[in-house]
C-alpha cells in the first residue's frame, strides 16, 4: 500500500462524527491538564488513559493522540501567560513569551506559538508519512535485530536522562524487575508471585504507568499554595504578516531541531526546545532583544516541541519501540486495545495505523482552531481549587484502574506505583527509564530467551546481524560518552581541590 493510498484510508476511517467529537474532546481536556503545572504530556496521558476503555480502538488512540497534543500546547499557554511553564519543554517558550505578555503582547506570543507549532506539527507529519515505508523494511527485522534495537533505545534513555547513571539505572531496575512478575511464557513457572492468583497474571502495566506518572504528580502536587488568578490583558490575538515573515526561518530550524530530536529515544522535548532557543539566539541579527521578547525565542522552541511530539511516533509505529515515557502511555493504550505496535500494525490492522497518521493531522488543525479563541478559558482552570480538582481525578482514574480487568488489585497496584514514583521523585530519579523499561522489559527477555534457544556461543547469535552490530556500537558511544562527562567531571574537582590546598 503507497503511502497516498494509506492516507486516505486514513482518513476514511476518522472522518466520522463520532471519532472528530472524541478528538475535539481529547483536545480540550490535554489543554485543561496541560496547563496544570506540573502535569505535562506523560501525566496527562496516564490520567485520561482509562477513556480507551469506553471507545473503539480507533476513536481511542486518536482521542490520546489529541490528549497528548493538548496537553503539550496547554504548557505553553500558562508558560507565556503566567511565567508558570506546564512542563518542562514550556520553559523555553516562556522565556521570551512572557516578556510579551508584560508589554502587552501576550495575545500575539500566543497566536505565533500557536501558528508555530501547527507548521512544525504538518511538517514532521510529512516526515512520518515517509518515514512509515520503514514499516516494511522493519517486517525483516530477526529476533536478534529487535532484541539490540529495545536495548539500544534502553540504554540511550538511562545514559542521557540527565541525572546521574545511577539515579537512571534505579528506576530501570523497578521496571524490569515488575515487568518479570507473573507466568513464565517459555516454560509456564510463576515467577514473584507469591502464591496469588492476582500476580499470576502480572502487572497490569496500564495501572503502573496511572500510578507513577498520574497519582505521583497529584501526591508532589498536593499542599502546595493555589496559583494566583490570572486577569491581565493579553492583547490583541492577531499575527502581523511582517511578524509571520520574521519567523518563517525559526519554524523551519525548529522543526528540523525538533523532528531528529524526537526520532532519539529518550530525548527530552525540554532538549528540544533549549536547542532551538539557542540555535535562535546564535543565528538573529539582534541577539540582546532574546530574554526581553524576540518572538522567534517563542516560535522556535514551540515548533521544536510539536516537531518532535510527532516525530516521537515514527519508533512506536515503525519498530514498535516507544521512544518517551508519553509514548509507552500510547503503547499501552494500544496494547488494551488487542492490537500490536510495530509494522505489523500496518499489515495486519492499516486502518488504525493509518487512522493514527491522519488523526495527528486533524489534531493539527483542531489545536490550532481551538488554541485561540477559548485561551481565558483555559487558564481559568487555574482557578478550581485543589481540594475539588484533585479528588475528581483520582476517581476518574480509580474506576479506570479498576476497568482495566474489574479488580481491585489493579487499583492497589495503582497506588503502590504511584507511592514509588513520589518516592523515586523526592530521590530526583526521573520516571521515564521505569515506564519504558517496563514496556521493554518482555521484549528484551523474549527476544533474549530466543537466541539462548539455539545452542550456539553468544558472540555467534548476538553478533550475526549488521543491525544488530550498528545498534551494539551506538551503545558503547553512549557509555564512551557518559564515561568522558563523569571523568572530565572528576578532573575537574581533583583540579579544584589541588588549588584550594595551594591557596591555604
Amino acid at each position: 500500500m503507497s503511502a497516498f493510498e494509506g492516507l486516505l484510508l486514513g482518513f476514511q476511517s476518522i472522518m466520522t462524527p463520532e471519532i472528530l467529537l472524541f478528538m475535539v474532546v481529547g483536545c480540550a481536556l490535554g489543554m485543561v491538564t496541560g496547563v496544570l503545572p506540573g502535569f505535562g504530556p506523560p501525566s496527562a496521558t496516564a490520567l485520561l488513559l482509562p477513556i480507551v476503555f469506553l471507545v473503539s480502538p480507533t476513536a481511542s488512540i486518536a482521542m490520546i493522540a489529541s490528549i497528548y497534543y493538548g496537553s503539550m500546547y496547554g504548557g505553553t499557554i500558562t508558560a507565556i501567560l503566567l511565567n508558570v511553564p506546564g512542563e518542562a519543554a514550556s520553559v523555553a517558550t516562556g522565556l521570551d513569551g512572557y516578556q510579551m505578555t508584560k508589554r502587552g503582547q501576550g495575545g500575539k506570543a500566543l497566536a505565533i506559538s500557536a501558528i508555530g507549532s501547527f507548521v512544525g506539527g504538518f511538517i514532521a507529519m510529512i516526515g512520518m508519512v515517509f518515514a512509515s515505508s520503514f514499516a516494511i523494511l522493519a517486517l525483516k527485522l530477526t529476533y536478534i535485530d529487535i532484541f539490540a534495537l529495545a536495548l539500544l533505545a534502553l540504554i540511550v534513555v538511562i545514559g542521557l536522562t540527565g541525572k546521574s547513571m545511577i539515579k537512571g539505572l534505579i528506576p530501570a531496575a523497578l521496571g524490569l524487575f515488575v515487568g518479570t512478575v507473573g507466568l513464565d511464557h517459555f516454560s509456564g513457572a510463576q515467577r514473584f508471585t507469591f502464591g496469588s492468583p492476582d500476580m499470576a497474571g502480572g502487572i497490569s502495566y496500564i495501572a503502573v504507568i496511572m500510578g507513577i506518572f498520574g497519582l505521583t504528580e497529584i501526591l508532589t502536587n498536593l499542599g502546595q499554595k493555589q496559583l494566583i488568578n490570572f486577569s491581565a490583558n493579553i492583547g490583541p490575538t492577531r499575527v502581523a504578516w511582517k511578524d509571520i515573515r520574521e519567523s518563517i526561518g525559526s519554524m523551519g530550524r525548529g522543526t528540523v531541531v525538533g523532528f531528529f530530536f524526537g526520532l532519539l529515544p529518550g530525548s527530552p522535548s525540554a532538549a528540544a526546545a533549549f536547542t532551538s532557543y539557542a540555535l535562535e539566539k546564535r543565528v538573529s541579527k539582534h541577539p540582546e532583544r532574546f530574554g526581553k521578547g524576540a518572538i522567534q525565542g517563542v516560535v522556535g522552541p514551540d515548533t521544536a516541541a510539536n516537531a518532535l511530539a510527532i516525530s516521537n511516533f515514527i519508533p512506536l509505529m515503525t519498530l514498535g519501540i516507544p521512544s518517551s515515557s508519553t509514548m509507552a502511555i500510547i503503547f499501552s493504550a494500544l496494547i488494551v486495545n488487542g492490537l500490536q505496535p510495530g509494522p505489523l500494525l500496518f499489515d495486519q490492522h492499516p486502518d488504525v495505523a493509518w487512522g493514527i497518521i491522519t488523526s495527528l493531522v486533524l489534531a493539527n488543525v483542531i489545536l490550532l482552531i481551538m488554541a485561540l479563541p477559548l485561551v481565558r478559558v483555559w487558564v481559568s482552570v487555574l482557578k478550581i481549587p485543589t481540594e475539588l480538582l484533585y479528588p475528581a481525578v483520582l476517581g476518574v482514574m480509580t474506576l479506570g484502574a479498576y476497568a482495566v480487568n474489574n479488580s481491585i488489585f489493579d487499583v492497589i497496584v495503582m497506588w503502590v506505583a504511584g507511592l514509588m514514583g513520589f518516592i523515586l521523585t523526592r530521590f530526583d530519579m526521573p520516571l521515564a527509564p521505569a515506564a519504558l523499561t517496563l514496556v521493554l522489559g518482555p521484549m528484551l527477555e523474549g527476544n533474549f530467551r530466543r537466541g539462548l534457544s539455539l545452542g550456539q556461543p553468544l558472540a555467534e547469535t548476538f553478533l550475526s546481524s549488521p543491525v544488530a552490530i550498528g545498534c551494539y556500537t551506538v551503545m558503547i558511544a553512549v557509555f564512551a560518552f557518559k564515561g568522558f562527562a563523569v571523568l572530565k567531571k572528576l578532573l575537574r574537582a581533583y583540579k579544584g581541590r589541588g588549588e584550594a590546598v595551594a591557596v591555604s
